[in-house]
């Protein structure tokens, strides 16, 4: 073991190393951590040569934990909480406006409803920094990845403070082009010999057609993309039926509405911030911009 490296063990090693545990590879971590693929191998080196362990098994497919590996991971998860809240309880003692903020959101709400937000948000407070991060993965509140999330389900995550603030209203649509070409539906059961967009690996759209008595499965759809944006443009490109926010869609010229009678289940609308952070200045302004500022395009509650 190199003691001199080990007494001076630094977070980034640590970091890195669970990156890697969680991803199950190099570039899978360096995606998470915005880094570059080499930079987390020589850190993860670093760290086996600072224990004298070999952390991971190296195979074709990516990285596995070793015994050893497996047996440093609670460790090293301590670690991160512990540093998590020694950064929250520095934040929630934050009193001003200036410094920067992180809000996350899922890929459409970021690309369409956020940016003026955010430039109302800016107005009100141009001494702070903004950092958007657009996302259909749990950015973790606890850690700091994010400030504030919008989000479609509550957050079950402990010492998460969370607040309900609408119904967003989901709707089915299609390219006028795609209609001339195949025909528009006549009811919700002629959905199953439509070419349907769907998500690839997600479920929402499955339980929700499973939910409206439509029995159909993954195969049903002719084509499939899970990044919301880009299923979007699937759809206003005429490749079939797909679904997504009515204040997008309706105000898209590219569709047209369909089913106006079909009761598409509405997602729920939740803001969220760790309660260390909930009252801080940045973090409560953003608060009140964000549920202002969505609540006209929402369903009350």
């Amino acid at each position: 073991m190199n003691r001199d490296l080990l007494s001076s063990l630094d977070w980034t090693l640590v970091q890195s190393f669970l990156a890697v545990a969680d991803t199950g590879s190099l570039s899978g971590a360096a995606r998470q951590l915005d880094q570059s693929q080499p930079t987390l191998g020589r850190q993860i080196k670093r760290l086996e040569d600072a224990l004298g362990l070999d952390l991971f098994h190296r195979q074709p497919r990516g990285l596995t934990l070793t015994e050893q590996g497996e047996a440093i991971l609670p460790a090293a998860r301590r670690m991160a909480a512990a540093l998590g809240d020694i950064a929250l309880t520095a934040a929630g003692e934050d009193r001003g406006l200036s410094g920067t903020l992180r809000i996350t959101a899922s890929l459409i709400v970021s690309h369409f409803h956020l940016p003026e937000i955010i430039a109302d948000l800016r107005a009100a407070a141009p001494e702070m920094a903004i950092e958007l991060l657009p996302s259909d993965t749990s950015e973790n509140l606890l850690f700091r990845e994010a400030d504030i999330a919008v989000r479609m389900y509550r957050s079950e995550q402990l010492d998460v403070v969370t607040r309900q603030i609408g119904w967003m209203p989901i709707g089915a649509y299609a390219a006028p082009e795609y209609l001339a070409r195949k025909g528009e539906p006549k009811s919700p059961q002629d959905l199953m010999t439509h070419d349907v967009v769907g998500f690839d690996r997600s479920d929402l759209i499955l339980r929700s057609m499973r939910d409206m008595g439509l029995p159909m499965t993954r195969d049903h759809f002719a084509v499939r993309c899970d990044d919301q944006v880009t299923y979007w443009e699937l759809v206003r490109a005429g490749c079939g039926i797909g679904f997504g926010q009515r204040p997008v869609g309706d105000a898209d010229p590219g569709v047209v509405r369909i089913f106006n009678d079909m009761p598409i289940p509405s997602l729920p609308v939740w803001l969220a911030a760790h309660d260390a952070m909930r009252r801080t200045p940045r973090v409560a302004l953003a608060w009140d911009h964000l549920e202002r500022g969505l609540a006209p395009i929402l369903q009350p509650l």
